[in-house]
């Protein structure tokens, strides 16, 4: 999925209602992308974000698939295929909706490690 550009089914994502205090990160590579406290309840069953830890960190690149208009997001660092990010979320965050498949994040709540496939630790602020 995350190099196919695939999306998992609404609704059966093992993120969707996770809400421990922590980061998002790439799946493949560990990238931190988003933070617990910009998830938002969007209501449709992806897990949906404000925006992501660093806009240098998600790329965004026009997908007309479907018959829809749309950004897929992308990881910065891998490439891999996060979600897509829409005009329609709360307005007072800025406007967006990031909506993201949860088997391409891994979340990493705060204090532990962040993944790293090269093996440095580093850890995040509590």
């Amino acid at each position: 999925m995350l190099l196919h550009h695939g999306t998992e089914a609404a609704f059966c994502g093992g993120l969707l209602n996770q809400k421990k205090s922590g980061v998002y990160c790439c799946r493949l590579c560990g990238l931190p992308l988003f933070r617990q406290d910009t998830k938002f309840e969007s209501g449709t069953g992806w897990p949906s974000f404000t925006g992501p830890i660093d806009p240098q960190h998600v790329l965004g690149t026009e997908d007309n698939s479907y018959g829809m208009r749309r950004i897929e997001t992308r990881c910065a660092r891998c490439d891999s295929h996060q979600g897509h990010v829409f005009p329609d979320g709360p307005r007072a965050a800025g406007g967006l909706r990031y909506c993201i498949n949860s088997v391409s994040l891994q979340f990493v709540a705060d204090g532990e490690a962040l993944p790293d496939p090269l093996g440095r630790a580093e850890r995040i602020a509590a």
